[in-house]
């Protein structure tokens, strides 16, 4: 067998060998729909893309064809439905910064033709227009990617992401909004933070009417009807009431301050008024020394001294009224001494002594300390009356409250 039989007959078998598809034409009655037009007629075909030729209708870069919405492969075979309902959807050019790029795209959505284009929307992204606008020719779609955001609102933490370029926009995308008092960190008007990490702080006020006791003086006042070293409440005190109005700052439920925005006096403070007693009465008293008339008697603790038993390391018997100290000298605290002064005063058991010298006294009560001289000296330490002698001394001499 020569070479170019060999050839012929080879290149037959293998056209032979060589699988063939054959499809079957048929009519179809179609409906389609391109641009807003429809178009009805029978087309004799075998595939969609004989359809669309004799329709005079081509697919451009990025057109879609579609059966009820389903995308079809336009090289397919024909779908054994009748009739053929076919819509040819016109891809529109858009431009995509973020893709880097330009966008054949019949997607019906931004969203879909960003997916197609390989990005991927997130939660809280910013999509300019829409993302379920409907794609114009020539448009450029402005995208912005949220970023991860970490609110924390007293105790609770939100995780939030935003696309927003301020930190108030990004509160109001998670569905924070500030009342009132409240306010951020960072404020409102500040761009989003790098760590993402924002704090809305929670404020709210109270007014509170805080009440505070006034308290009463006690005044003294003579008493004509009651008998001296005698005392009777003449007026019962009463305490006042002093109001404040009182602003409290809570944040995120703690006090942060207070401040006092007014006072006012609700009822003024009572004096509590004693009267002491100035009716004086004479009376009398039996003693070794026959009966005394007296017209004060006063309780006192009772001491007694000596020139040498003055307390010191050494004796004197030197006394405030420059009378030697020697018995019947009484001595006295201070403020008696200087309004009785050489006044006769007795005592049960010591006998009739004049006050002539100052003490130091006692705490709790009255106190006399009774003056002997060394070689007869007693000891004193117990509760004594002190009758104080007629005569009388003059009103402005008197102290009428013993301190």
């Amino acid at each position: 067998m020569n070479t170019p039989f060999r050839i012929a007959v080879l290149a037959l078998v293998m056209v032979i060998s060589w699988p063939v598809e054959l499809r079957q034409v048929r009519p179809v009655r179609v409906v389609l729909s391109v641009d807003g037009s429809v178009h009805r007629f029978l087309a004799e075909a075998a595939s969609l893309r004989q359809v669309l030729d004799q329709a005079g209708t081509s697919l451009n870069e990025g057109d879609s064809l579609l059966l009820a919405g389903s995308p079809l492969d336009p090289d397919g075979p024909l779908p054994e439905v009748a009739p053929l309902v076919l819509q040819v959807r016109r891809a529109r050019q858009i431009q995509i910064p973020v893709a880097g790029k330009g966008l054949h795209t019949a997607a019906p959505t931004l969203a879909q033709a960003l997916w197609e284009a390989g990005v991927v929307l997130r939660v809280g992204d910013r999509l300019d227009p829409g993302a379920h606008s409907r794609p114009q020719d020539g448009q450029e779609v402005a995208f912005q990617a949220a970023v991860p955001l970490t609110i924390q609102v007293g105790e609770a933490v939100i995780h939030s992401r935003s696309a927003s370029e301020d930190v108030g926009s990004a509160l109001q995308d998670a569905g924070l909004s500030l009342q009132g008092l409240d306010y951020s960190r960072p404020a409102v008007d500040q761009p989003l933070p790098p760590d993402g990490s924002i704090e809305v702080v929670r404020v709210r006020e109270e007014v509170l009417l805080e009440q505070e006791s006034l308290s009463f003086e006690t005044l003294f006042q003579p008493a004509p009807e009651v008998e001296i070293d005698q005392q009777q409440v003449l007026q019962v005190g009463a305490f006042g009431l002093k109001v404040q109005r009182v602003r409290v700052r809570y944040e995120n439920g703690v006090e942060t301050g207070r401040e006092v925005e007014s006072e006012w006096t609700a009822s003024e403070p009572r004096a509590r008024i004693i009267g002491y007693g100035t009716n004086i009465v004479i009376r009398t008293i039996d003693t070794p020394q026959g009966a005394l008339e007296y017209w004060r008697a006063v309780p006192a603790f009772a001491t007694s001294y000596s020139p040498c038993r003055l307390g010191t390391d050494f004796c004197g018997n030197t006394t405030a009224s420059g009378l030697p100290l020697k018995k019947g000298v009484v001595a006295v605290i201070r403020s008696w001494y200087n309004a009785m002064v050489f006044s006769q005063v007795y005592v049960d058991g010591y006998g009739v002594g004049t006050v002539a010298d100052i003490g130091a006294g006692v705490s709790g009560g009255h106190w006399i300390d009774l003056g002997y001289e060394d070689n007869n000296w007693q000891q004193w330490a117990g509760q004594v009356m002190i009758y104080f002698l007629t005569p009388v001394p003059p009103a402005d001499q008197i102290l009428w409250v013993l301190p």
